[in-house]
């Protein structure tokens, strides 16, 4: 058997085909296991996955199996740490006494308020730094997973996460400007 993933580098698209037709049992079974509930989902994610890294492939590392098995394994790891990280919650249904009250009462004008001081110091910061910390707190992305996303080095994407935390509590009060150190901005 020939390998296909140095085809699928070059963008051979018959490549892509005979790659599912060759690993697809093996993709599913992984993510059947892993991810009971959302199996065709993740086994999506995987094949994308194995797309990107297709060119990272060496035939004298291993074998092109082993490959895809462990982009099947990290991505089914990371998919697990994800769901982990997201706080578990509870359906109201429609006609309970909860339901109700949660959908007769507004937000607090409070509310709104600081939302749009939190909007307002997004805002402030450079769109690099805003970038990386939208994807790492609203989508929950790892450090190095918005380092791919964003085609930057790990270090940057750390630099960027911390540089615009600290302007962001700046501008909402919680600490007094210039108390933290120095940072180059």
């Amino acid at each position: 058997m020939s390998p296909l993933l140095p085809r699928i580098a070059a963008g051979d698209r018959s490549a892509i085909r005979e790659c599912i037709a060759r690993y697809g049992g093996l993709v599913w079974s992984l993510a059947r296991r892993a991810a009971h509930n959302d199996a065709e989902d993740a086994v999506q994610e995987i094949f994308l996955d194995l797309w990107k890294s297709a060119a990272r492939f060496d035939e004298t590392a291993g074998t092109e199996v082993t490959f895809v098995a462990t982009i099947a394994r990290r991505r089914l790891v990371d998919r697990r740490r994800k769901q982990q990280r997201r706080p578990e919650t509870e359906s109201l249904g429609e006609g309970s006494t909860e339901a109700r009250a949660v959908h007769a009462t507004s937000a607090p004008p409070e509310l709104g308020a600081e939302a749009a001081l939190a909007v307002r110091a997004l805002d402030q910061l450079r769109p690099e730094q805003r970038q990386v910390l939208i994807l790492t707190t609203c989508h929950g992305l790892s450090h190095e997973e918005v380092a791919t996303s964003m085609n930057m080095p790990l270090g940057t994407v750390k630099a960027h996460a911390r540089r615009g935390l600290i302007r962001v509590r700046e501008a909402l009060g919680e600490l007094p400007i210039g108390a933290t150190m120095e940072v180059a901005r």
